[in-house]
């Protein structure tokens, strides 16, 4: 029996979850929070090249490595835990239930980031970010893992784009509502800060809220382990993880996949954590011109969804996501070489706000196209999100670890092409793969 897409309504509903988090991603972890970050912890003497501190057991360590560091035991905590929790999902059907847990911590986190106000609570602020981030991938894990349930295969391109399209263009809305707040503020340093703290507030109360239209036009979810509800829930979710994980090993080509997303994804993910940082302290960009640049990569972001879904019905997924890499690894070499000032920034941005966009559709699809026909798609989304926070954890603490031992980001830069090669290379034995099964296929008819 073929699947059906599910009804306007739902699809709609889904992709409103992307307009309510987006804005954690665009405001917290890309733009104004780093800004702030950079701001609290450093001397303000920009002539400085890199500002040191001393936190707990680190000493004299740039300010932007710390921060680094801390994303990266956010994003293994959530590698480690995600595995085991969406198992449980599945198997109680109450994936619903922990993606709302997750959304609470995670805009709690945000309103919290209000009482960040100098060096002193650093250590407060370096606790709600870990949580901000367990919260905000967390929640991702359960609602990618409905894309498969509510959409026939044929249609999750362009409905996994619709989600990141919707997410690009509120993220903004309330990117220039936070811009035009911190403008009102003036030139007064105190009063600039408040301003910023005041967006922090709202990005918590705009992803609960909205996050509310998707919790009540979600369907409900079948147990998988109806059947056998006399078990203990930790050793049920450790049955699911253990039966998706043996299942996961006789699919080629998804495992494959999900080694080239590993991959690659180090990089993608990477960049777009650090672009404001970079732009910050090595280029010495004004706070107005990263903002506008995060502005213009996320309005390119939403056509390059759209584009990327459109040429992979025409040329196929695999095709796509590795002219996607190739031009990633461009990137990243033009960065390397050529970029010193904000107008090449510009233009970087704008590239990298087109693969960006495609990139994480795509790959969102792609993975949901691979999948079987199964109950268990917490679980196997659990093994992509894992991927992709390990990915996050190895490209975040290289990143972080080459700037404090040569005090240069843009040497980091070079451990970003070596991920995108290494992803383009897996995508290239993926579409191996998938002709030579093809062609078994087509010779045994």
């Amino acid at each position: 029996m073929l699947m059906q897409t599910a009804s306007k309504k739902v699809i709609n509903g889904w992709a409103m979850y992307d307009w309510a988090n987006s804005v954690y991603n665009l405001v917290i972890t890309t733009t104004f929070f780093p800004i702030y970050y950079l701001g609290v912890t450093g001397d303000g003497n920009n002539a400085t090249k890199t500002d040191y501190i001393d936190f707990l057991w680190f000493r004299h360590i740039p300010n932007s490595s710390l921060y680094d560091y801390t994303l990266a035991v956010a994003f293994l905590i959530v590698a480690i835990s995600s595995p085991i929790l969406s198992s449980i999902a599945d198997y109680r059907g109450n994936k619903k239930n922990f993606m709302k847990f997750f959304v609470l911590m995670g805009s709690l986190s945000c309103i919290g980031f209000y009482f960040f106000k100098d060096i002193h609570t650093l250590g407060l602020a370096t606790i709600l970010l870990i949580t901000a981030t367990v919260g905000f991938w967390g929640s991702l894990v359960f609602y990618n893992s409905y894309l498969p349930e509510i959409a026939a295969p044929e249609d999750r391109d362009r409905i996994s784009a619709k989600g990141f399209s919707y997410g690009y263009i509120g993220s903004v809305l309330l990117q220039i509502v936070g811009f035009v707040i911190v403008m009102l503020a003036g030139d007064d340093k105190e009063a600039q800060s408040n301003a910023v703290k005041i967006t922090f507030i709202l990005v918590g109360v705009w992803w609960f809220g909205f996050a509310q239209i998707t919790f009540t036009r979600l369907p409900k979810v079948i147990p998988a382990g109806i059947n056998n509800n006399n078990r203990n829930i930790f050793s049920n979710g450790f049955h699911e993880l253990a039966k998706v994980i043996k299942e996961i090993k006789t699919l080629p080509v998804l495992l494959l996949f999900l080694g080239a997303f590993f991959f690659y994804n180090m990089g993608v993910q990477t960049v777009m954590l650090i672009a404001t940082t970079f732009g910050s302290e090595t280029l010495k960009l004004d706070t107005t011109t990263l903002i506008i640049t995060v502005v213009i990569i996320q309005l390119v972001a939403i056509v390059g969804a759209i584009v990327m879904s459109r040429l992979s019905d025409h040329y196929g997924n695999i095709q796509v996501l590795l002219f996607v890499v190739a031009l990633w690894i461009g990137i990243c070499v033009y960065s390397y070489f050529f970029l010193i000032n904000k107008w090449q920034f510009f233009g970087v941005a704008s590239v990298v706000g087109l693969v960006m966009g495609g990139i994480q559709s795509l790959s969102r699809s792609t993975y949901s196209k691979l999948m079987p026909l199964t109950k268990d798609t917490a679980s196997y989304f659990s093994f992509f999100d894992v991927s992709e926070k390990i990915a996050i954890v190895i490209g975040m603490f290289s990143f972080g670890f080459i700037n404090h031992l040569t005090g240069s980001m843009r040497n980091s830069i070079l451990a970003l092409v070596v991920f995108f090669a290494i992803g383009f290379l897996f995508l290239l034995r993926v579409l191996a793969k998938q002709k030579q099964i093809l062609q078994t296929v087509s010779g045994a008819n």
